[in-house]
């Protein structure tokens, strides 16, 4: 994308967002397949609003293993078709933000005599089904060189391993990218501002009833075509939308909690990322160095509640480092660990009460009530974009919205990207420390901001934070050190450090309280300390 980056403020998106208009269609959520859809209807030349209670990728969208890729374990469940079509949205992310999304490759180390030829076929399975979207072939290694790769492993009784490549990403701040690549499209995209239901005429869906979370001001918005796209938290709408004709709505969505642990990279020092494909009870385990650090994930526990912010249950903290203790040559414990994180998967529920969620599918779901109204939950991050392609052929198809040709999206490169392919077949800094190679071709603009040469914490500006404020819809210290930087999820303390600092800055830049406090005691709870000791 070539020029200044666009203003974001909120005074002027509440006054568009006010605009007597009917937009053809409005999108609710602001994660991945929420934004993934405003932005390929904005590229198709619709009108779009897009409201979010939160903050951009506030909920799982923020909160992945850092992964683009097809899906080893689900291969072994026999998702062939999933798969496939993952392997090659997963080179469309990589190509559409060099400075977000790089190759990672991986080792699978092998402690028993048949797990490297075993595997090993089962990866060369995987290089097939990726054709010519592959990164890199897979390779058996021996005992000595996977050592050499994974200098952190756990040598006693080392067999050998094999080598393949995935994919890596900033997911928060990639979702941030798609929302202002959509809003160079002409899509309008509000943060903080909930859509409180579903209007209707007639028995059909025709807009929203949204409230600023700031002011508390509600407006109505009207649209041809009402998407719900919030993950995990769909069916509050779809219960809405069906009680206003009457009817009932079974619940769509069997949320899953996986939870991730950040220690210190020097447990794992190198480039390559560690998969464990089964542990002790069955589930897989990675260790994959990120932005400086080491994640450690994950989990796949049922979690009927849904809380904004999921804790880690006790009993995930000692599963994570109990089970990387066995595969790390020196041993993590809850001393070590910088920073825990929960994201809810919205796993489509089978509608049999089923509990065994490594069993439900990762496969998304397009539903259309008989209002109109379009729900869409499941899937994965690495498909957001096909997720939204079929979405809109959802709408089309109900007669919501206008056929207005197909879609645009493969090969557009978002935000900061660049015009020219810069190649995917090599690592250029995810594992890398923050910094300011994370802004892509945006680095001068940040730069020439006041504060460039003041840093408030490892990777962090204050010209960051004005960045952040004035480009990119930050509005509270939270939005900032969680999705802007991320801060956060490397290490709590640090972010609790450089929090008062940050709150100056963005008081400055908005005139408005950026909820240090409610920020503070977030980041008490991302600490270890803050994992809830239920079973």
């Amino acid at each position: 994308m070539i020029g200044d980056p666009l203003p974001t403020d909120r005074a002027a998106l509440l006054a568009r967002l006010a605009e007597p208009r009917r937009y053809d269609i409005a999108i609710v959520g602001g994660g991945a397949t929420g934004l993934g859809v405003a932005l390929d209807a904005a590229q198709r030349g619709h009108s779009v609003v897009l409201v979010e209670a939160h903050d951009f990728a506030k909920g799982t969208s923020s909160r992945a293993t850092k992964l683009v890729h097809g899906g080893v374990r689900y291969l072994a469940q026999g998702s062939v078709g999933l798969v496939r079509e993952a392997l090659h949205e997963r080179l469309h992310i990589l190509h559409s933000a060099p400075h977000l999304a790089q190759p990672l490759p991986f080792v699978m180390p092998s402690y028993r005599l048949w797990e490297t030829p075993f595997y090993g076929a089962g990866l060369k399975m995987y290089d097939a089904l990726a054709g010519r979207h592959g990164l890199g072939r897979t390779e058996w290694l021996g005992a000595a060189e996977t050592l050499r790769l994974l200098p952190g492993v756990q040598p006693r009784g080392l067999k050998g391993g094999v080598k393949y490549w995935d994919g890596q990403f900033d997911d928060a701040r990639l979702a941030l990218a798609i929302a202002r690549t959509a809003a160079l499209h002409g899509a309008l995209l509000v943060n903080h501002c909930e859509a409180l239901e579903v209007l209707h005429d007639a028995g059909r869906a025709v807009g929203l009833r949204v409230r600023d979370a700031e002011s508390g001001r509600e407006l109505r918005i009207e649209a041809g075509c009402i998407v719900n796209a919030t993950g995990v938290w769909v069916d509050r709408l779809r219960r809405q939308d069906a009680l206003a004709a009457g009817r009932t709505a079974l619940p769509l969505v069997a949320p899953s909690q996986g939870v991730h642990v950040v220690i210190d990279q020097s447990f794992l020092p190198g480039e390559h990322a560690l998969l464990v494909p089964s542990t002790g009870d069955g589930r897989v385990l990675f260790a994959v160095p990120w932005l400086g650090k080491l994640i450690l994930g994950t989990t796949d526990t049922p979690r009927p509640d849904l809380p904004l912010e999921p804790r880690p249950l006790a009993r995930e903290l000692d599963f994570i480092l109990r089970e990387a203790a066995r595969y790390l040559r020196r041993a993590p414990t809850r001393a070590d660990v910088l920073s825990t994180w929960a994201g809810l998967r919205p796993l489509v529920s089978p509608g049999d009460g089923a509990a065994d969620t490594p069993a439900i599918s990762r496969e998304h779901t397009v539903r259309v009530a008989r209002s109109g109204l379009v729900t869409v939950t499941g899937g994965k991050w690495t498909t957001y974009r096909v997720m939204a392609e079929d979405v809109l052929a959802r709408c089309i198809q109900a007669g919501t919205l206008p056929p207005r040709g197909p879609s645009r999206t493969a090969g557009l490169r978002l935000v900061g990207a660049g015009g020219e392919h810069t190649g995917a077949s090599r690592p250029v800094g995810l594992g890398r420390p923050p910094g300011l190679h994370l802004y892509g071709t945006e680095v001068a603009a940040v730069a020439a901001l006041p504060g460039a040469g003041r840093w408030l914490a490892p990777g962090l500006s204050e010209a960051m934070v004005r960045f952040a404020a004035r480009h990119e819809y930050a509005r509270s210290v939270e939005d900032v050190l969680a999705r802007r930087s991320r801060l956060l999820f490397l290490d709590a303390a640090e972010a609790a450090r450089a929090a008062p600092a940050v709150a100056d800055i963005l008081a400055d830049e908005l005139a408005r309280d950026p909820a240090l406090a409610a920020f503070q005691h977030l980041a008490e709870a991302y600490a270890q300390h803050g994992a809830d000791p239920g079973a």
